[in-house]
């Protein structure tokens, strides 16, 4: 054997050791992350993939132990290397974590192309429906945004700190800093000391936080209270942890349950488990209804949707519960909605990045619409950010509450921040229908063309006319038959019909030919009256006023437009009144209202004065019978308080 074959023997060797080392290792990191130890497992990772090892699982692996504590930002280096150079092997979930990876770095219009492909990939998925559904959602977050002020806390330390509740007076949440023990025992997941409930006056943010006196808390996990009116139970979440007992699931993993103490003037005892708890699913996140019949709940329990659901259970007076119930797929979705809280209105707030939000977690409310929940409402920055947003409280009386995140800025890894509400929360169903009017031939925008909205049973809802760029905009409601109908002078009009949806910007343009009934098709002579050519709508006056009424200017912009494109034009304005009131004051009303059209269109138009002419009549021009001593409704009068356009030139 030569040399050769010697050196390239030893190299296979080496490399095949190389290999099944890593192999190895990595299989004791995949142990480490079936358990959840994300940090110990992502050292053993890191330290592969150093190595110029890959494959579609190790990044996979890599991405989710940053993902699933929260640092996102971090995740998207692995997930990104993934799809590069594994694209086949994609499974559809990793599509949308990388999607809420880019949110978390703010990179909004890559996430969403990302969304794109997993709705078409996983068509089935609600987070793709809703996502399809409110492509300008960041529209709508920033419609919303601005209704709350926060404050920082005193109370937050270098810790874990989240999950407010009310306790009477005072604060209640759940905090892995040290208390009143030295002994600290370290959780796998993050590395970070279990946590325990403190307690502070919410007026005296300045002291420090005390443990909850009792049996509640453990050397395990406890966090996210909730109380009863009267402060003397509580419903806690903690580990599979009873009577000095730590449980795990089949895969030796301890999950989470839900628990009941009562206070006895001292100190919390008598805890138990609830009923409907398992030590092969989740149960957490509590939180009372005002009147205290109803818990609700975040779980994985068999009927959830997706990696966490909001459930409810009622309460009977004997202090027993019924069967939970999933709140169903308009709240819960195939991703984690968590931590809700049932307010004294009841509305519900709860977080989810299921529903399409910043980026992490974020906070969104759903409000009781004859006793079912309606579709929910992202509550919008400052609350809600590119990072996890939870735990949200509120006190609808006040107007203060309290939420947790992990943002940047704060001193731990999560913060409790302290928020006051400056205006009520879009909570209803707001669309908007916009678009551009177009000439068909040529494409230019047209300026001052009339856009009318109608009911499905073509009555008139609102009008108006289009910016110099050619575009208009209208407020709709949800799930509703419009006609939308646009027009301009040397033009016919388009009458279209429209459904909206689920969306929240329709976009409709609407482009226009030439028609036959304007200036430009015929002749106008003079004693003809303008607005019957431009088919105007009747220009009218409020009993007693002379003031332009926002209707009538929208008309009056289409005699500008008139007098702008046809420079010879010139018009006397005839202004007329109802007999109301005497002859005498009749007549100087309508003279002030001749004057009060005239100085809009000159103003408004940049028209010159010597083009228009006008004068009052009156009530010396009826078009009724409603004479002085006749009996007429205020709509046959009305018709009576008119302006006319002659044409003079």
């Amino acid at each position: 054997m030569s040399i050769t074959k010697h050196i390239s023997t030893a190299i296979l060797l080496l490399f095949t050791c190389l290999v099944i080392s890593q192999e190895k290792r990595i299989a004791k990191a995949d142990k480490n992350f079936a358990q959840y130890a994300y940090i110990d497992a992502r050292a053993i990772y890191l330290d592969v993939a150093s190595k110029g090892y890959t494959s579609a699982s190790l990044y996979e692996k890599l991405g989710d132990s940053y993902y699933f504590n929260a640092e996102l930002e971090k995740s998207v280096k692995w997930y990104e290397a993934l799809l590069k150079e594994y694209p086949s092997e994609v499974k559809n979930e990793y599509l949308f974590r990388y999607a809420q990876s880019l949110k978390s770095i703010k990179k909004y219009e890559a996430a969403d192309k990302v969304m794109e492909k997993f709705n078409i990939q996983k068509s089935s998925d609600n987070r793709g429906k809703t996502f399809m559904k409110t492509r300008d959602y960041l529209n709508f977050i920033e419609i919303q945004s601005g209704k709350f002020e926060l404050a920082k806390m005193a109370i937050n330390s270098k810790y874990s700190d989240y999950g407010p509740s009310f306790h009477n007076d005072a604060l209640v949440f759940a905090s892995s800093r040290k208390g009143n023990t030295s002994k600290r025992i370290i959780h796998e997941w993050n590395e970070m000391p279990f946590l325990d409930l403190f307690t502070i006056p919410q007026e005296q943010e300045e002291i420090k936080p005390k443990k909850l006196k009792g049996r509640i808390n453990t050397k395990f996990h406890e966090s996210s209270a909730t109380f009863n009116k009267t402060g003397d139970t509580v419903y806690f979440t903690r580990n599979n942890y009873t009577k000095r007992s730590l449980k795990s699931n089949e895969q030796g993993t301890t999950l989470l349950k839900l628990y009941r103490a009562v206070f006895n003037g001292k100190k919390w005892q008598d805890v138990i488990e609830l009923p409907f708890n398992s030590d092969e699913y989740s149960v957490a996140h509590p939180s009372l209804s005002s009147d205290g019949k109803t818990l609700y709940f975040a779980s994985n329990m068999p009927g959830s949707i997706g990696e966490s659901d909001i459930f409810k259970v009622a309460i009977a007076r004997d202090g027993s519960f019924g069967k939970p119930e999933n709140l169903g797929d308009n709240i819960n979705t195939e991703g984690r909605e968590t931590f809700p809280f049932i307010s004294a209105s009841n509305q519900l707030f709860f977080a989810s990045d299921g529903h399409t939000g910043l980026g992490g977690l974020d906070v969104f409310v759903s409000v009781q619409e004859e006793g079912e929940l309606t579709n929910p409402y992202n509550v919008g920055r400052p609350i809600n950010s590119s990072d996890d947003d939870f735990t949200f409280i509120i006190d609808e009386e006040s107007k203060t509450g309290y939420f947790s995140s992990n943002r940047k800025g704060g001193m731990g890894s999560d913060d409790i921040y302290k928020f006051k509400q400056l205006s009520p929360l879009i909570t209803g169903c707001k669309q908007y229908l916009s678009g551009t009017v177009t000439d068909k031939n040529t494409g230019e925008k047209l300026t001052n063309a009339t856009v009318i909205l109608m009911d499905g049973s073509n009555k008139e809802l609102e009008r108006t006319t289009t910016t110099t760029a050619g575009t208009y905009r209208f407020n709709i409601e949800c799930n509703q038959d419009y006609v939308i109908r646009a027009s301009e002078i040397t033009y016919g009009f388009t009458e279209e019909r429209l459904s909206s949806n689920e969306i929240l910007e329709h976009e409709f343009n609407i482009p226009l030919k030439l028609g036959k009934d304007n200036l430009t098709n015929r002749t106008a002579t003079p004693g003809d009256d303008l607005s019957k050519i431009l088919k105007l709508e009747i220009i009218y006056f409020d009993l007693n006023k002379s003031k332009i009424r926002p209707d009538a200017a929208i008309e009056l912009q289409k005699i500008i437009a008139a007098l702008q494109k046809y420079p010879s034009l010139k018009i006397d304005v005839r202004s007329h009144t109802d007999s109301r009131a005497n002859s005498s004051y009749n007549k100087n009303l309508s003279e002030r209202r001749a004057r009060s059209t005239i100085s809009y269109i000159i103003k408004k138009g940049g028209i010159d004065k010597k083009r228009i002419t006008g004068r009052g009549y009156g009530e010396s021009t009826l078009l009724n019978k409603c004479k002085d001593g006749v009996d007429c409704s205020e709509t046959e009068h009305q018709l009576n308080r008119r302006s006319e356009f002659i044409i003079i030139q």
